[in-house]
């Protein structure tokens, strides 16, 4: 994980290195659901970094650590929902202002204008925080089931990428998911972008 940590400052690091010492400890897993609940409402750090380091402490058991970790997803996710629909003015622009994120809010909105859940997808997979996407899916009062199946399907495809890669590789894989995850994570959303043309074009 050095590669991800060199980017991060001193207080993310002191928080990355936390983050990382849970991965040999008996509750690891409840850190874990905590962990990816926390990041998709307002938590800095991605989940990932734990369910990488779970899986390749243990590549048999990283099946189940996805699992874990998709389910705090979710339920982050409804949260941050929750947030922007009811508390928008007073959380949920706090959240967005402290991770410098309101100069993107007319960009998501716009996407959301567009593209409806697949922004909420899209958002889901890649490496854009995702509490933006959840936060604002609410204050813009998307569809809340459509919100919740697009969470469930990009960030299972996400996390279940990870710990398939890892059950099958193991340790030779690391390197791989340090430094290319992130690109390879760009590339699906553009796929999934072209994707919802080539639907919209077809019907």
């Amino acid at each position: 994980m050095t590669q991800v940590a060199a980017f991060l400052p001193s207080v993310l690091r002191r928080s990355y290195d936390w983050i990382l010492s849970w991965a040999g400890k008996k509750n690891a897993g409840y850190f874990l659901f905590f962990l990816a609940l926390a990041e998709a409402s307002f938590f800095p750090i991605p989940p990932d970094v734990l369910l990488i380091a779970l899986g390749l402490a243990v590549p048999e058991r990283s099946i189940r650590w996805a699992t874990i970790c998709l389910a705090g997803s979710v339920l982050g996710g409804i949260l941050g929902y929750g947030l922007g629909y009811y508390f928008m003015a007073l959380i949920g622009d706090r959240i967005l202002e402290f991770y410098h994120l309101m100069d993107k809010y007319a960009e998501v909105q716009a996407l959301y204008q567009r593209y409806d859940a697949w922004a909420v997808a899209a958002g889901g997979f890649t490496p854009l925080p995702y509490k933006l996407f959840t936060i604002t899916a609410g204050a813009f009062r998307i569809d809340f089931l459509t919100f919740v199946l697009a969470s469930v399907v990009s960030r299972g495809l996400r996390f279940y990428l990870v710990a398939i890669t890892i059950f099958f590789f193991g340790p030779k894989v690391r390197y791989f998911l340090e430094r290319y995850f992130n690109l390879f994570t760009i590339i699906f959303a553009v796929l999934l972008i072209g994707g919802y043309f080539l639907i919209k074009w077809i019907f």
